[in-house]
């Protein structure tokens, strides 16, 4: 007889706090640099994760320059493709809401984890229809890989190609009560290593 194999959750911790902080000040830096006009620059946070990481990076941006870039949030709900064309559920995770013009200015959004790059096309799509900015970019904390669309980030903190089974979870003190990347895999287990687990 087969033995009934189940699959638990593995957790591995891929940036503690202390590395996440350090990432982040670096991402903050490269964009500072990259952007010497500062005075131009917006920044859109994609919910939920990409608003706080936006809120930090616009306040270590204005340490350095003397400068703090205004921020604003994006809901890409209503521009996901899955969404509409009825293959995933809306789910609803908060409103856009910035105020201050998009014409002309660079706009940099921010999110938590690339993945296919669908999210960051609706919130292309999405910025468009607010306004038209001069340059558009991007800046992720972690690429996880699994690309679907000619998307990438300008300014990155952290490359890890996941495979099947593999998932990032960014966590935030804003909104997790702490700081940390984890990278989850399903493994499978025989009943015996379940036990009192």
């Amino acid at each position: 007889m087969t033995p009934d194999i189940r699959s638990e959750i593995e957790s591995t911790v891929v940036m503690d706090r202390q590395a996440m902080a350090a990432t982040i000040r670096s991402m903050a830096l490269a964009i500072a640099n990259g952007n010497p006009n500062i005075e131009d620059l917006v920044i859109l946070g994609i919910l939920r994760r990409g608003r706080p990481l936006a809120d930090r990076i616009a306040r270590l941006i204005g340490e350095y320059t003397g400068t703090t870039p205004p921020v604003g949030s994006l809901a890409t709900t209503l521009y996901r493709d899955d969404v509409r064309s009825g293959a995933a559920a809306p789910l609803h995770k908060g409103d856009t809401h910035f105020a201050f013009p998009l014409d002309g200015r660079t706009v940099l959004l921010v999110d938590d984890v690339l993945a296919a790059g669908r999210t960051i096309r609706a919130a292309m799509d999405e910025v468009m229809d607010y306004g038209r900015p001069r340059r558009i970019q991007l800046a992720c904390l972690v690429d996880r890989g699994g690309r679907e669309l000619p998307i990438r980030a300008d300014y990155l903190g952290y490359d890890i190609g996941t495979g099947p089974g593999e998932w990032i979870f960014v966590r935030l003190e804003e909104i997790d009560a702490e700081d940390a990347v984890l990278l989850q895999r399903n493994v499978e287990a025989e009943p015996s290593e379940l036990e009192g687990a």
